[in-house]
């Protein structure tokens, strides 16, 4: 399909998916933009040969969350009876932690700036975090007397535990890299002009890992968040199962007893 909200690229089993709405700084509750980013995760997912998500944005803003002028005018998706916005963000915004949360593939968040509110949320929605200099966060939702709707509350606890995850969300103040990075929130700290590099360096070193062990691992951690142990076991087993019938893992096996680097086909 033709992205106009977004751009997206594909290298070396690394998808690159860049918001690319800078004149409102990266804003997702347009319905366009919500669209785009389904789809891009929709053909990720019916890709296998596409091992890792990079999602970051264009500069200045990583994603300024939701647009308030839309929230002030009544607008788009803010536009209507209680009811109706309700449903709205059920069937738009909410369509983001769903296709996000459940890309098959290990997702990195590439932070070259300001995330603020849903574009905060955006971030944690991913896997891993590595966050510019400029980059910062804001659970903000109570600085303009409204809630996370988008899954804020279901992501951050797990991320920075209860404790840190209440004082962001209801203080809404901004959390600088550096502190992000220091509370767990961000994997890597990096100067702005290496953001990309870093983020790329880590997809590619993640992406060389065999394609059908990578998608099961994401699995298994997706389901440790909420089975008990005894069923995160038995799932592990059957996924065990499939792995050691796998062309990847007999490779594996080959490369260490023959000292040389393993060539994985996805098989």
């Amino acid at each position: 399909m033709e992205y106009k909200e977004i751009q997206f690229d594909v290298q070396d089993g690394v998808a690159r998916v860049t918001l690319n709405r800078s004149d409102i700084r990266n804003a997702v509750t347009g319905e366009e933009m919500i669209r785009e980013l389904e789809a891009a995760c929709d053909r990720i997912n019916n890709d296998q040969r596409i091992a890792v998500l990079v999602l970051t944005a264009t500069d200045p803003a990583f994603s300024a969350g939701g647009n308030i002028k839309d929230m002030l005018h009544k607008k788009g998706m803010f536009e209507g009876s209680p009811v109706a916005v309700m449903e709205n963000y059920r069937k738009q915004v909410q369509r983001i932690p769903r296709a996000i949360y459940n890309i098959e593939v290990p997702s990195i968040a590439a932070v070259n700036g300001p995330a603020v509110g849903a574009g905060c949320d955006l971030a944690l929605m991913c896997d891993m975090r590595i966050a510019s200099e400029k980059a910062s966060f804001a659970e903000s939702f109570l600085n303009v007397g409204i809630i996370p709707g988008d899954g804020g509350a279901f992501f951050l606890p797990r991320l920075v535990g209860q404790a840190k995850a209440a004082e962001m969300t209801f203080t809404g103040q901004t959390v600088s890299a550096s502190e992000a990075a220091r509370i767990g929130l961000v994997n890597h700290l990096v100067s702005h002009d290496s953001l990309i590099g870093a983020a790329m360096d880590l997809a590619h070193r993640i992406a060389a890992k065999p394609g059908p062990a990578l998608r099961m691992s994401k699995r298994l951690l997706r389901l440790s968040q909420h089975g008990t142990m005894e069923q995160i076991l038995e799932q592990s087993a059957a996924y065990q199962a499939l792995c050691h019938s796998t062309e990847d893992h007999i490779e594996a096996l080959q490369a260490i007893f023959e000292k040389r680097e393993p060539r994985f086909e996805g098989r």
